[in-house]
């Protein structure tokens, strides 16, 4: 998870020097573990700290062990998307896997695995509360409605190469499902994504609590919930194709519960 240093958000630095490129009026957004985030003369961009002047690295409490782990940890999400993806595309079905029986729904119970976690399991349980700062959309209706429930950040390439997905999930069961996108991102740092588009309902928690509570350690990380708030589906988006996302939604219904606030 990004780590946001509030103190040095609205630095302003005339001339920044980022290895051989330099950059003129830039104003700090954003500063993480790994990363600063400004904008400048030209527009806005973001740097690795360890392509920083010393003595701007100390600044910014730059830890060279740390933003290691950081970027490794960003390579295993990176890692794990790309498997996903292939998995998806090119392995067979799980023998454990829901049977496609043509005309019938699956079994009540049935439930089509999750991948590899990287968060606390609340498979076939209620969820827990999801709270957010601020919704960078209208707050959704979530009543009678499923939930899919996405974990990401705007530096996570699996969390952007999800969004298509996700947005087409948004649109192809909008009667019956709502998508949500939760950052611990700033409100800022959100916006600036633009490409892609994000066409689903978005919410910061800057606090973390939400991903505490949900105990992530990696993202993207997508919890789907029944109308009824129960937990139904945990893992990487990816592998929530339309097929098993109708096989679960032809399980479970009922009246929702009050899942976010």
């Amino acid at each position: 998870m990004r780590l946001a240093l509030a103190g040095d958000v609205g630095d302003k630095i005339p001339l920044l020097k980022v290895g051989q490129d330099f950059y003129t009026n830039v104003t700090v957004t954003e500063v993480t573990a790994t990363d600063i985030y400004f904008s400048h003369s030209q527009g806005m961009g973001n740097a690795k700290l360890k392509k920083l002047d010393p003595q701007w690295q100390s600044r910014y409490s730059f830890d060279p062990t740390k933003a290691a782990e950081k970027e490794q940890a960003q390579a295993q999400a990176n890692a794990l998307y790309t498997l996903a993806v292939q998995q998806t595309k090119t392995a067979p079905r799980p023998g454990n896997d829901i049977a496609d029986a043509p005309g019938q729904p699956p079994t009540i119970g049935e439930e089509v695995p999750a991948t590899k976690l990287t968060a606390k399991s609340f498979l076939n349980q209620p969820a827990p509360l999801i709270t957010a700062d601020k919704w960078l959309t209208a707050a959704p209706d979530l009543t009678g409605k499923f939930v899919i429930l996405d974990f990401w950040a705007t530096w996570c390439a699996p969390c952007r190469r999800a969004i298509p997905h996700l947005n087409s999930l948004a649109e192809k069961y909008k009667d019956r499902l709502v998508v949500i996108g939760l950052s611990d991102e700033t409100e800022e740092a959100v916006r600036q994504l633009t490409d892609p588009k994000i066409e689903y309902y978005v919410a910061v928690d800057t606090q973390h609590r939400s991903s505490t509570q949900v105990g992530v350690t990696a993202i993207p990380h997508m919890l789907l919930i029944d109308p009824k708030g129960i937990v139904r589906y945990e893992g990487h988006p990816a592998y929530m194709d339309d097929a098993k996302l109708e096989r679960l939604m032809a399980s479970y219904s009922g009246d929702s519960g009050s899942l976010v606030r």
